[in-house]
């Protein structure tokens, strides 16, 4: 079976410009609250947290609806639209408040800027799930994670778009001594780099007609259906489906808790630890991030040879051991070493191999028509866990010893694996000839 690589590549434009967003959102959204405005760290953490909170209503909600939407330009490119045009214009506003604010502050500005920054979250949660969910809408069900590891790739490519940005426009030599930056330049840039982003798939991608063949496909490979129908003729799933879900999602939120917890905590942790600074926590965490971005082609191709589930249990057990290693590593040594960079570089293969094939694996469980209910089931369950372990191992760590990090996100890892272990259904199924013929067809 052949993947329609130029099409999923197109599709992944949208994710881009979502990651090019958020990563420009975490990095310069703190700075604007604590210096502009002077907020302390529980007020800009709060409203930090917000988009976390947020998206546990907005992603569903929206995920949902567009699965019940029907438009001349599909389901899920109404939400994309809109979604972005708002967010775009909600965007530039931050950056003329945050200025106007420096020049003569006033508690009228900091209410304004505080509004404009929800609805911006707001905008963003309105085309988040459908943006997700375009990828399995136009792509068959046995062939999701090799496109989920190229929409990943996609996301990596929006942040490393935004970070060469924020490079070149915003070097020490330029700000040092600054009593305030002015971030309307970089916020111009990553509202273009979204613009011309969803641009692109608007007008190549043609989303009506590529989900009605897919469907066609997919109708003619009845086995790729979980879903049973009920007396009244609807498609239900089946309990064992259901109870399959159900650990999945439970999994997905275990080692969301264990690898953000990590992620959140770990530049506070090296330095109470291991007296080190900001500069070696980030080459650990960057050295990650390449990890994983060259290892989604690969551990896509894998699970499409081995399957989803094992390649997801192989990634649970190299991630356990390399955060086993992370606390040995650094309560052992005083210094950030090469054995470290080692370790976090097999962090992000095996977060590579977890995260290509969890979304794939929600999906694969629904029929067509609930492909957005069922991202935001996911995202549910992923920013659930992302809300609670900021909180969770921040306490732990205060109250007992900050050493407890890595145990910590072991420990929540090594339960993922246990609650995958009931996980029966989501496998990407083999293909009959005649519709290996059609998807070749399709894929013209």
């Amino acid at each position: 079976m052949k993947l329609n690589n130029k099409r999923t590549i197109l599709v992944g434009l949208a994710f881009l410009s979502i990651c090019a967003f958020w990563q420009m959102y975490d990095n310069v959204i703190p700075l604007i609250l604590t210096k502009t405005f002077s907020m302390n760290e529980t007020f800009s953490g709060a409203i930090m947290a917000a988009d976390n909170i947020l998206a546990l209503f907005l992603l569903p909600f929206f995920g949902t609806l567009s699965d019940r939407t029907s438009t001349k330009i599909g389901k899920r490119m109404p939400f994309i639209l809109f979604g972005t045009g708002c967010a775009i214009i909600l965007l530039n506003l931050l950056p003329m408040l945050d200025n106007s604010y420096a020049a003569q502050p006033s508690p009228f500005k900091t209410a304004s800027f505080v509004i404009v920054l929800g609805l911006l979250l707001v905008s963003m949660g309105v085309y988040r799930s459908p943006a997700v969910a375009l990828m399995p809408d136009v792509t068959p069900k046995p062939l999701r994670s090799r496109a989920n590891a190229i929409i990943n790739l996609m996301g990596a490519v929006g942040g490393i778009l935004y970070l060469a940005v924020a490079a070149v426009l915003y070097p020490n030599s330029r700000i040092q001594g600054l009593t305030h930056v002015n971030y309307q330049p970089l916020f111009l840039v990553v509202s273009a780099i979204m613009f011309v982003s969803v641009g692109i798939l608007f007008l190549t991608i043609r989303e009506p007609k590529l989900t009605e063949q897919n469907r066609a496909l997919e109708r003619e490979h009845p086995e790729w259906n979980l879903a049973t129908s009920d007396e009244s003729g609807n498609e239900v799933l089946p309990r064992a489906v259901r109870r399959s879900l159900g650990f999945l999602l439970a999994s997905i939120a275990l080692w969301f808790v264990g690898y953000n917890g990590i992620t959140t905590w770990f530049t506070t942790y090296v330095d109470q630890v291991m007296g080190q600074g900001l500069g070696g926590a980030s080459k650990c965490l960057l050295i990650a991030t390449g990890g994983a971005i060259l290892s989604y082609i690969p551990i896509g191709a894998m699970a499409a040879k081995v399957g989803r589930r094992r390649t997801i249990q192989c990634g649970i057990i190299l991630l356990t051991v390399c955060f086993a290693l992370g606390y040995v590593l650094t309560t052992r040594f005083h210094s950030i070493n090469i054995i470290m960079f080692i370790v976090f570089a097999l962090v992000g293969l095996a977060w590579a191999a977890i995260n290509v094939n969890s979304l794939p694996m929600v999906v694969e469980m629904c029929k067509g028509s609930d492909i957005g209910k069922f991202t935001g089931y996911y995202y549910t369950a992923s920013m659930a866990a992302q809300v609670v372990t900021p909180i969770l191992a921040g306490t732990l760590m205060r109250n007992i010893d900050y050493r407890i990090l890595f145990p910590y996100a072991s420990l929540f890892v090594a339960l993922s694996f246990v609650t995958m272990l009931f996980v029966r259904h989501g496998d990407a199924k083999a293909a009959a000839k005649k519709g290996l013929e059609a998807f070749e067809d399709m894929d013209d």
